[in-house]
């Protein structure tokens, strides 16, 4: 029994010794060597680009490449100023993250530059606007317009009346005036008068558009890029856009993204001038006219009466009764 006890107190105590030396000892610490790429610092594209993608700011970025990896046709940061490549054209569609060649991008003014920013399907064409029917110049290429007529309506024998009417909507702009990209000083974006803007259409709405200029005055109404996903949802919850099973993620997202960038016909909405004041006809016409009042013969000129007066109607005949002040 001693000898229990002894080897009891032996072990407790060697454990509580232990339990000490280890709490007080510090965890190594092992720092781990993170080795830098070497390499220079070349431009990749930071999102998905298919053809005819107008390059803005935030679609390009300098990263670090391998040396062994860099090629003479990408744009090496030093040599190459990204700010000269806004408002290019992707030839070629260019992936997240790949490095963008000088022969993948269209420069403005090279032949087949408008060409190269069209998508399948598309053809441009040009609206005459002015400061106040383009947003003061708050247009700029890459952006999303709904086209709006405005035109005065009247004829045979109708009184003519004022319509605006919103007839195509999510229209891409392709360049104001010559212009293919937003005009920055001392890294500021500047607004400027624009009297031409060149949009994208299919051939069908550019018949449209060029019927719509004949009608009557055109405006641009600028589109909020929250409108764009609320409408492709409205159309999936519809049935319009639908994704046939099976498909993969890309062609999932490439029918989505053609559903989004698609021109929109049909549905218009439309305002008159009764919708915006009570002083003017809706839909024309003539002005209704108060009924005839019937007065006999022997009512002469002196009993017409002069005061305020009641219109009283028994069947046929109307009679205007003086009401006393």
């Amino acid at each position: 029994m001693i000898l229990l006890v002894v080897a009891l107190v032996v072990a407790v105590g060697t454990a509580l010794m232990a339990r000490s030396m280890f709490a007080g000892s510090a965890t190594p610490k092992v720092a781990a060597a993170t080795a830098e790429p070497e390499g220079p610092r070349v431009l990749v594209a930071t999102r998905k680009m298919p053809i005819g993608t107008i390059i803005t700011a935030d679609a390009l970025q300098f990263k670090l490449w391998p040396k062994e990896m860099v090629q003479d046709a990408y744009f090496v940061e030093g040599s190459a100023d990204m700010n000269q490549l806004l408002g290019t054209v992707s030839r070629f569609p260019i992936t997240a993250g790949q490095p963008v060649t000088q022969g993948a991008l269209v420069m403005p003014g090279d032949r087949g530059f408008l060409a190269a920013a069209l998508g399948p399907g598309m053809r441009a064409v040009t609206i005459p606007v002015s400061a106040k029917t383009g947003v003061a110049g708050f247009i700029f290429p890459g952006d999303r317009v709904d086209l709006l007529l405005t035109q005065a309506v009247g004829g045979r024998g109708q009184e003519a009346f004022s319509a605006a009417e919103t007839v195509l909507r999510n229209l891409r702009v392709l360049a104001t005036d010559q212009r293919t990209d937003s005009n920055v000083v001392d890294g500021k974006t500047t607004v400027t008068k624009t009297s031409l803007v060149t949009i994208e259409a299919t051939p069908r709405i550019a018949e449209k558009i060029a019927v719509a200029q004949k009608l009557g005055s055109l405006s641009l109404a600028l589109r909020p890029l929250a409108d764009t996903r609320a409408e492709l949802d409205r159309a999936i919850a519809r049935g319009e856009v639908v994704v046939p099973e099976g498909a993969t993620a890309e062609e999932e997202e490439e029918i989505l993204r053609l559903a989004m960038n698609k021109p929109q016909e049909g549905r218009t909405t439309y305002q008159t001038g009764g919708d915006v004041s009570r002083f003017q006809s809706r839909f024309g016409g003539p002005v209704s006219k108060a009924p005839a009042i019937a007065i006999s013969k022997s009512d002469g000129p002196s009993n017409m009466p002069t005061g305020p007066v009641v219109r009283i109607s028994r069947g046929s005949s109307t009679q205007a009764v003086t009401v006393a002040r």
